[in-house]
């Protein structure tokens, strides 16, 4: 709780010093870009560098548009460029993991079915 500097709330909660109503407004009035609020979504981006992400991603579509516009009746056009990554979304590795998970879930829900429907062809292991 860096943003009441000089004082520490939890330890004047404890103390008896302020009550827990005064604790919860003081937790709740801590800034939304704060320490805390970053360590609760789970990233150190603030809003700004959300901001500034969204901006270069909309910067270069608008590149990319106005290029396509303006270029040769017989050239290719322009594919748009990746979006800038942010901590909202996963990685590639976190994205394959999360295929092979669906796909060991999808074969396992089909294995199941072939079970119940054929159980002379249900694989045994």
């Amino acid at each position: 709780m860096h943003h009441y500097q000089g004082r520490d709330p939890i330890r004047e909660f404890w103390r008896g010093e302020i009550t827990l109503r005064k604790l919860r407004v003081m937790v709740e009035g801590l800034p939304p870009d704060g320490a805390t609020a970053r360590a609760v979504a789970g990233h150190h981006w603030r809003h700004l560098e959300f901001m500034i992400s969204r901006l270069l991603d909309e910067t270069a579509r608008l590149r990319v548009d106005f290029g396509n516009a303006n270029r040769a009746e017989k050239a290719p056009a322009q594919e748009y460029p990746e979006p800038v990554w942010t901590p909202t979304q996963p990685s590639k590795k976190k994205k394959a993991k999360q295929a092979r998970k669906e796909h060991a879930e999808a074969r396992a829900g089909y294995l199941r079915i072939v079970a119940i429907a054929t159980p002379q062809y249900a694989e045994t292991g």
